[in-house]
């Protein structure tokens, strides 16, 4: 046997195909920005060809209206990962991730840790979840030698299950009276409570598999010890020392009164709603309950507002990105492209089928438009009057398009930006792996809206 064959890694079973994904995704996928440019030069394309109204000035003030109409939704978006981001690096739960990492002291409980915390932060809220995950699979690597990738993917794997979770947008629009992107209600006058979807067997049957069956394909999937890039981060930038000084001002900005101040003003907004019947777990709702947590958790306001300042770094590419996404929907919408595709799939659907391919279509465009609310507005206006018509069920539907969304970010970079600027690693080595998060949530998925509707 040769040198150059005794030198190669043995690798078995999965082993095999995860690091053909990583070389593939190295060599061929642009930056995320780069990728938005592309996408929005691919949507203008197929506009003009096959679009009812694709006509090159439609496009382009379609485009143009696109960019700004969507800031509204993006900064609620922001909001919600930075809110997410700054509650993570309160110190009780900085605290709680120490803890949680002295569990792993192997490869595979590291992989396993890091997957099953960030799929259960992602669950209560996505923003949490991206954030914990992130910070979990840095902290982890600096006890286990592990790839790095391998460990960063399983974190933002984790991530999959978002939109089956409370901050579910699509789920919590439908959920609230009233709401612009409550399709559902302005086209039928029905409000889906999140008993009928989030909290469905349709939903979490196939989350909970999900939950179980992807901590072990990552150790199936485990790089073979020959392969391991062991990178380390460096450590996140500490936090900055505080003034002890005693002038008046710098003992108001360490008084916990003005965040107590803050809490009681949330709590006292959550009671009066409730009181008045109009208590939802909307998405302004999550943003409030993390915000008045955050707050009240890291003590002062000064500390809050530290602790804000860092996570606002970790949204730049996604300030930068969110509004061309905006222009690719304007586009999509404006110019009839999303009616073309949608009911395309919609004329090969039953009653039965019209949620597995609703899941189908929304998996598609999750690629242009990779925001679950934005994403909403763009396919929600043609399947829910297609189950209206063909008498399927809404809910089904509506939470078909959610899991589509949320299966095709494992493709789609959008949301791991900020999960790997905080891991500080190469976002196309980490895509090599989540492709087979992909493959198999997205069969999972398929197989529940086909059987349990």
């Amino acid at each position: 046997m040769s040198g150059s064959a005794l030198s190669r890694p043995r690798r078995r079973g999965l082993q095999s195909v995860a690091p053909l994904f990583v070389d593939l995704f190295e060599r061929f996928m642009p930056d995320p920005f780069v990728l938005a440019i592309i996408l929005t030069a691919l949507t203008a394309a197929l506009a003009l060809l096959i679009a009812p109204k694709g006509s090159p000035e439609l496009i382009v003030s379609t485009w143009y209206a696109g960019l700004f109409a969507i800031l509204g939704f993006a900064f609620q978006m922001i909001l919600i990962l930075a809110t997410g981001h700054a509650l993570a690096h309160a110190p009780v739960i900085e605290r709680l991730l120490h803890r949680l990492v002295a569990l792993a002291r192997t490869p595979n409980q590291a992989v396993v840790l890091t997957f099953l915390v960030a799929a259960a932060a992602s669950l209560l809220n996505w923003g949490f979840g991206l954030v914990v995950g992130a910070i979990l699979a840095r902290e982890v690597a600096r006890q286990v030698r592990v790839d790095f990738g391998w460990l960063v993917a399983a974190a933002y794997s984790g991530f999959v299950v978002w939109a089956s979770g409370l901050s579910s947008s699509i789920a919590l629009t439908q959920a609230s009276h009233g709401n612009a992107l409550n399709i559902v209600e302005k086209i039928t006058g029905q409000v889906l409570p999140l008993s009928e979807t989030v909290f469905a067997a349709f939903n979490w049957v196939p989350t909970l598999l999900i939950v179980l069956i992807m901590p072990v394909v990552f150790i199936a999937i485990r790089p073979a010890d020959a392969d391991v890039n062991a990178f380390v981060p460096e450590p996140e930038a500490p936090h900055p020392p505080k003034d002890v000084s005693n002038a008046p001002a710098r003992r108001m900005d360490r008084s916990p009164v003005g965040s107590l101040f803050l809490v009681a003003a949330g709590l006292a907004a959550v009671a009066v709603l409730w009181l008045e019947g109009k208590l939802a777990l909307d998405v302004n709702m999550v943003i409030l309950i993390f915000l008045i947590a955050g707050i009240g958790l890291h003590g002062s306001p000064v500390a809050y507002g530290d602790a804000m300042k860092n996570a606002a770094r970790q949204t730049g590419g996604m300030m930068l990105q969110y509004p061309f996404y905006g222009g690719i929907m304007g586009i999509m919408s404006g110019t009839g492209l999303a009616d073309s595709i949608s009911k395309a799939f919609v004329a090969v659907s039953s009653d039965h089928t019209l949620p597995f391919w609703s899941y189908i279509c929304s998996l598609i465009i999750t690629f242009f438009v990779p925001s679950g609310g934005g994403h909403w507005a763009v396919q929600g206006p043609f399947v829910v009057p297609a189950a209206a018509t063909l008498h399927a069920s809404m809910a089904g539907s509506a939470m078909a398009v959610a899991m589509g969304e949320q299966v095709a970010n494992m493709l789609q970079p959008f949301w791991a930006l900020p999960v790997v600027a905080m891991a500080g690693i190469g976002i196309q080595r980490v895509m090599g792996y989540t492709v087979v998060t992909f493959v198999v949530t997205g069969v999972i998925y398929a197989l529940a809206l086909l059987l349990l509707i």
